[in-house]
């Protein structure tokens, strides 16, 4: 009876006249957590989410920041007679409430994966016509994030479906951290931030650093290239508090080297990316454990001001970044795309900073600033004289400038 109730409320919901909208409050700075997919695919099942969430503890990633242990596809069974979605009973015989008071007893929070369409991209069933019945058994079950895909969509208009979630989302009434996945596809960024807390940008990435992985009818993508797949330029007016540019899943430690690692983790946190990692966190090295909890990278990932960074310069297979921080500061990421070091000489009073999108700057010749190298506590210094260092391939120099006083 009272699912027949529940069921009988959506219209009801829907016709209110109350004004939907997405919650408010939530990510304010870019999310951070970790995603199955990436390392697990569809082999998810709820001892696997409770380990990672163990591991997540334990590991020391919660006190880094850490929040989310986000489910993605393949947890779903089918949806009873009334339309409602139930987890897979084999995967999940205590079923995801039960999961979520256990996520939600260690100070963390819990994340669940759907899809605009009638199916899931792993062929599951999709959300299409059952969204409000969806976000009201998400939030009967205590879930804090949704990521929705764009699989099996055809004939949809994506603005649209994602508002429809949306206003789902909200008629329910549970704060979710909404996540829209439709690839960058139809420009989210131009539409998306009253709809979502973050979206896609690019299709998805793989455990690689500078290759395309050749699917048939679509392709993966390494780290470089999705850096490369937009106009940082346009993304970057549309990142800030509550709504970012989200270029997937971090794929550090599955695989690539400990130089890529720490480029790409470098990356994100210059880009505002949300930070969610795709490893298996219950058997990380330490190399691994590092990257993903260094603090000053983190920092710089989580400033306040949610300045998304942009590409200062560029000379043969050195690029450099900069991200206008709070407190008058600045990250500055120097990547080296090539497989060779190479040796640089960077002359600060030659290059300064001027960021039209926020007006920061730094005329170097008028003020030097200190600096502190994020991956090396030994690496100190300050811009009064020109920076000389040399840069394995595949890998970064990430400085954090403040004014000298």
């Amino acid at each position: 009876m009272k699912k027949i109730l529940l069921l009988l409320m959506i219209p009801v919901l829907a016709g209110t006249g109350v004004h939907a909208q997405k919650f408010g409050g939530l990510a304010m700075t870019p999310p951070m957590g970790w995603n199955s997919w990436n390392h697990f695919g569809c082999n998810v099942d709820e001892r696997l989410i409770m380990e990672v969430a163990d591991a997540m503890v334990e590991s020391g990633m919660k006190d880094a920041g850490y929040l989310y242990v986000n489910i993605d596809d393949c947890w779903h069974g089918e949806r009873d007679s009334l339309g409602f979605i139930h987890p897979d009973p084999q995967r999940f015989p205590s079923g995801m409430k039960a999961l979520a008071d256990y996520i939600h007893s260690m100070g963390l929070k819990l994340g669940i994966y759907s899809d605009a369409g009638w199916k899931t991209c792993a062929g599951r069933p999709g959300s299409r016509g059952y969204e409000y019945q969806d976000a009201m058994q998400y939030a009967g079950w205590g879930i804090d994030y949704l990521k929705y895909d764009w699989c099996n969509t055809e004939g949809l208009n994506a603005e649209g479906a994602y508002l429809t979630m949306r206003d789902a989302l909200y008629a329910a009434g549970r704060p979710v951290v909404f996540s829209i996945c439709e690839w960058g596809n139809s420009d989210p960024w131009e539409w998306a931030a009253d709809i979502g807390h973050l979206w896609r940008t690019t299709g998805d990435i793989y455990n690689c650093f500078d290759c395309v992985k050749d699917h048939g009818d679509w392709n993966s993508w390494g780290v470089l290239q999705i850096l490369d797949m937009r106009d940082n330029g346009v993304l970057r007016r549309s990142a800030g508090p509550g709504h970012w540019n989200d270029p997937d899943m971090m794929e550090v430690g599955n695989g690539m080297s400990v130089s890529e690692d720490r480029a790409h983790f470098s990356l994100w946190c210059m880009l505002a990316a949300p930070l969610i990692a795709g490893n298996d966190i219950r058997s990380m090295s330490k190399e691994t454990l590092a990257i993903l909890t260094n603090r000053r990278a983190i920092a710089v990932n989580q400033d306040p001001l949610g300045i998304q960074g942009y590409k200062h310069a560029s000379v043969d297979s050195l690029d450099v970044w900069v991200k206008p921080l709070s407190d008058g500061r600045f990250a500055v990421c120097f990547l080296n795309r090539g497989l060779n070091a190479t040796e640089m000489e960077f002359v600060w009073k030659d290059n300064p900073f001027n960021d039209r999108l926020t007006g920061r700057a730094a005329d170097f010749e008028k003020k030097i600033y200190r600096f502190e190298n994020v991956w090396e506590d030994t690496h100190r210094g300050d811009t009064g004289a020109p920076l000389r260092a040399t840069i394995p391939g595949h890998d970064v120099l990430m400085l954090i400038l403040a004014e000298q006083r």
